[in-house]
């Protein structure tokens, strides 16, 4: 039986391709049909750990949940991490394969092209339907040559293609009819259709638009999603700083930095949901303000982004925090930052060299190749021994006398990370460690809110998801998406 498939591409970065595949996936899943999420092409700092021992983006891991699915590397086989403006880290299926800069990159292409279409090929044998999404836009004239990640793509495996655009950042006629216009013929008709993203108001103000809209291209508008209010979803890159609806009188103020090469920022999404914590990232421009809680995130430039730290005032602001008695959380690259030494003998993350760190902790950070991925469980050292499940993705090996007690419990035995003998700092290298309910409350707790709410961050990301899926099922013309999707006539869905 032949495998379905619909790419979802977008006029702009964030336009909704990922939650509108995430959605689809969840859809079709529902609905019984054996559905798998792809990526050709990934440029984020945000990863998950596959089940195959690999990386790959985290909006495809969010899709695969969506799906129904154990996250895996043929999801996403090309996923890039910049490590400056210039240049970037390439993963080959969930591997590590070199860092190339911008020009060298545009010549591995067709290589990574294969690497793409090896993934394809998986995955259209092994499900009914795969869901693919673009990457920012297919309309960037310098990046059409050799693309992988839109229409290349698309054009190489035969794939229909929708567009969508998000109304609330305005424009949206233009964004459509402009992406269109600057596409080949052959592109041109391989788009089925519209989506706007994120419409908020009377419906009945647009009609005289998409009405407009499909008698100017010829092609017919697929559905308009409305604006969802507090959805949470794993965010692709781009830091989530809006504010959260509905929180109570805060307990705790949480304070994180927002440095340039921050990654897996998502981890902090259960502090900044959590309905009794004020938390707050703090961009280049601010001050850092007196908090209760501070934590480091991960980073893809360790040395470089402690080096802007210093500079932004964090290294004297951290040290006066820890001085008045304040609790800091440092999380894989941020754990590295607390440390006396952070060496990078073979230039991985940029020039060869060692960068003095915070030195509140007496350990000695060295970066070396072979990247670390796992997925792990176990308990935080903390009273109660909280349970917690995770994931490592960091090329540092840290050593020293400050790891004399561990912060974390491996299911296997191994331990990870350090609380400092004052019991101020908490350090590790397992991302999600906020995810799990119980290691959640007593991170709270050992940072001074001794009664909390009880947060599921799991348990909000799945509601999410059904949400979702319900708002899209509902606003999109299945009749005119049939021929690109199994199984897609209108299911009565109680509420």
């Amino acid at each position: 039986m032949p495998c379905f498939s619909l790419m979802v591409q977008g006029t702009t970065s964030d336009a909704g391709k990922t939650t509108l595949v995430a959605a689809l996936c969840r859809i079709l899943k529902r609905r019984g049909v054996n559905v798998a999420p792809f990526k050709p092409q990934n440029m984020a700092l945000n990863s998950a750990v596959t089940s195959d021992g690999g990386e790959i983006g985290r909006a495809q891991a969010l899709q695969a949940l969506a799906a129904g699915l154990e996250p895996h590397t043929d999801f996403n086989p090309v996923l890039l991490k910049p490590t400056t403006d210039k240049k970037a880290q390439v993963i080959i299926h969930g591997k590590v394969a070199f860092d190339l800069d911008a020009k060298a990159y545009h010549d591995y292409k067709p290589r990574a092209m294969a690497a793409v279409l090896a993934s394809w090929g998986r995955l259209t044998a092994a499900y009914e339907c795969v869901l693919v999404e673009g990457a920012g836009s297919p309309a960037e004239i310098n990046l059409r040559d050799r693309d992988i990640a839109n229409m290349g793509f698309a054009e190489e495996v035969d794939c229909p293609v929708i567009l969508i655009a998000d109304i609330d950042r305005g424009g949206v006629f233009a964004h459509l009819v402009g992406t269109l216009d600057l596409l080949s013929p052959s592109e041109q008709n391989r788009v089925k259709g519209f989506v706007i993203n994120r419409f908020r108001g009377d419906i009945g103000l647009l009609e005289s638009g998409l009405t407009w809209l499909e008698e100017r291209t010829g092609k017919p508008v697929l559905g308009v999603l409305p604006y969802l209010h507090g959805l949470m979803l794993d965010a692709e890159d781009a830091i989530a700083t809006a504010a959260v609806d509905g929180k109570k009188t805060a307990k705790l103020k949480v304070i994180a930095p927002a440095y340039p090469r921050v990654s897996n920022h998502n981890d902090l999404d259960p502090l900044r949901l959590h309905p009794e914590v004020d938390f707050r990232w703090i961009g280049p421009g601010e001050t850092p303000p007196a908090a209760d809680l501070i934590v480091l995130p991960g980073s893809k430039a360790v040395r470089a982004d402690f080096d802007w730290l210093r500079e932004k005032g964090w290294a004297m602001a951290i040290r006066k925090h820890l001085r008045y008695g304040g609790k800091v959380v440092g999380l894989c690259g941020g754990y590295q930052m607390l440390g006396r030494m952070i060496h990078d003998p073979n230039g991985l993350e940029g020039q060869p060299g060692t960068t003095p760190g915070l030195g509140v902790l007496d350990v000695e950070t060295t970066l070396e190749a072979e990247k670390q991925l796992r997925n792990v469980s176990g308990h935080l050292a903390l009273p109660g021994q909280p349970a917690m499940n995770g994931y490592e993705i960091h090329l540092g090996v840290t050593r020293g006398e400050g790891l004399m007690q561990a912060a974390v419990q491996f299911a296997d035995g191994q331990k990870d990370g350090a609380i400092s003998a004052d019991n101020q700092i908490f350090a590790t290298y397992c991302h999600g460690v906020f995810d799990h309910p119980e290691a959640l409350t007593a991170l709270l707790a050992w940072a001074g809110m001794t009664e909390s709410a009880p947060v599921d961050f799991a348990a909000r990301r799945e509601a999410d998801l059904e949400r979702l899926a319900d708002s899209v099922e509902a606003a999109l013309d299945w009749e005119k998406l049939a021929p690109y999707l199994p199984k897609v006539q209108a299911v009565e869905r109680s509420v």
